[in-house]
């Protein structure tokens, strides 16, 4: 028997605070919204998303993301 459920695809957006090149990149301004959203716009973008998680390990940054 083989199965015929069609695949579901999530992308996993890693967004840490204490990056040692970069600390906060996530919530650093590009325009007037942070990067962690237009890179989540940019994952709305692809067709064969069925889904997008944000993965952190800040308060601050899983704000930003709920809002």
């Amino acid at each position: 028997m083989t199965n015929t459920a069609p695949r579901r695809h999530v992308a996993v957006m890693p967004c840490r605070w204490g990056a040692s090149r970069f600390p906060g990149k996530p919530l650093a301004r590009l325009g007037d919204k942070p990067l962690l959203w237009h890179v989540y716009q940019r994952c709305l973008e692809a067709k064969r998303l069925d889904g997008i998680v944000v993965a952190t390990d800040d308060e601050r940054i899983e704000a930003a993301a709920s809002n």
